[in-house]
């Protein structure tokens, strides 16, 4: 294991907080739960139906002892979330009725168990798509006070790698906003220096890349990126920031120095800010595949409490990695 995933299994020992696990039919949630557990990573709760969750069990082998399993549709608290999420809703028109049959939805259930304080995140996606899973969150969690816009990044962590943080890397939004304008833009790069910082350890120098470096071309997606470079440094004027920045300057030294001198960011850059999903999107699956990276996403940022997606394609692993992710975000 890398040395920033270790200080992330570290920092979720040490809080040992409580994550919800909505998925509970699925075989790998149950098996990330038993070695969730067995990591000491954090408390498990398993939110299904019982005899669901006892399908799982049988298939799997998995032993979820030390897990809390709650069936929401027999809890005592399904009145108390459904009466609670048909207020938070009623001026969208929602009723007592259509509040239940959300309440009825493990991913909804879980939520509020977040929202309520009851635990400290939640993790799904392995069997539901990211609208599924971003949804209640949105709904009932809402962004945190202050954040303009909810966003998602990856971790990436590329081997033998001289750029970035020795090979680690923010890239974002690599998964939910497809086209942010200036505004959500800054705070993507405001919320992913502070994921770098908060998350990983590290010190973020903060890229907004570009197909330009400093006005060697002009379109109105790089006036997108240098607008959103004046309201960041506006925003969060101690920010290291730079932009526009084409990829090569922001990661090579030589190369920064030659295209942006006296950049702060040129050269060493370790979050990189993309225009749009299309182009974070393309990259992260390329450092992926060609560099033969380690990603750890899609993981939201800007929720008021962590919520966070996984891969339909996911392992019981992945499932893991990303709940002690969710632990660590829980705590800033």
């Amino acid at each position: 294991m890398n040395s920033v995933m270790e200080r992330i299994y570290a920092k979720a020992r040490d809080a040992k907080l409580t994550i919800c696990l909505p998925e509970a039919e699925d075989v790998r949630t149950v098996q990330a739960a038993e070695m969730v557990v067995k990591e000491g990573l954090a408390n498990v709760v398993l939110i299904q139906k019982e005899e669901l969750i006892e399908k799982a069990v049988k298939e799997s082998g998995a032993d979820i002892s030390g897990c809390k399993i709650i069936d929401h549709t027999k809890s005592e608290y399904f009145d108390e979330f459904t009466e609670k999420f048909c207020k938070m809703r009623e001026k969208k028109g929602m009723t007592m009725e259509k509040a239940k049959t959300f309440m009825e939805q493990p991913l909804y259930f879980g939520c509020m168990m977040v929202n309520e304080g009851m635990a400290d995140g939640q993790v799904s996606g392995a069997s539901h798509s990211t609208a599924d899973t971003i949804r209640p969150a949105l709904q009932i969690l809402k962004a945190a006070p202050g954040c303009q816009c909810v966003s998602a990044f990856f971790l990436m962590i590329v081997p033998d790698c001289p750029y970035g943080a020795n090979g680690v890397f923010i890239y974002a939004d690599s998964g939910l906003v497809i086209n942010p304008n200036p505004q959500e833009l800054a705070e993507i790069a405001i919320q992913s220096s502070i994921t770098m910082e908060k998350l990983c350890g590290i010190d973020p120098k903060v890229a907004m890349l570009s197909l330009s470096t400093k006005g060697s071309a002009h379109d109105p997606i790089i006036d997108k990126v240098i607008e959103a470079t004046n309201i960041a440094k506006e925003r969060c004027p101690n920010l290291c920031i730079d932009g526009e920045l084409q990829a090569d300057a922001a990661l090579i030294e030589a190369i920064g120095a030659s295209k942006a001198p006296g950049s702060p960011v040129a050269g060493k850059a370790n979050v990189l800010i993309f225009p749009d999903l299309n182009c974070g999107n393309i990259a992260y699956k390329l450092t992926e595949r060609l560099a033969k990276a380690e990603a750890y996403g899609p993981v939201l940022q800007g929720l008021k409490k962590p919520v966070n997606d996984l891969s339909r394609g996911c392992k019981a692993s992945d499932i893991m990695n990303v709940v002690a992710i969710t632990a660590c975000q829980a705590l800033y």
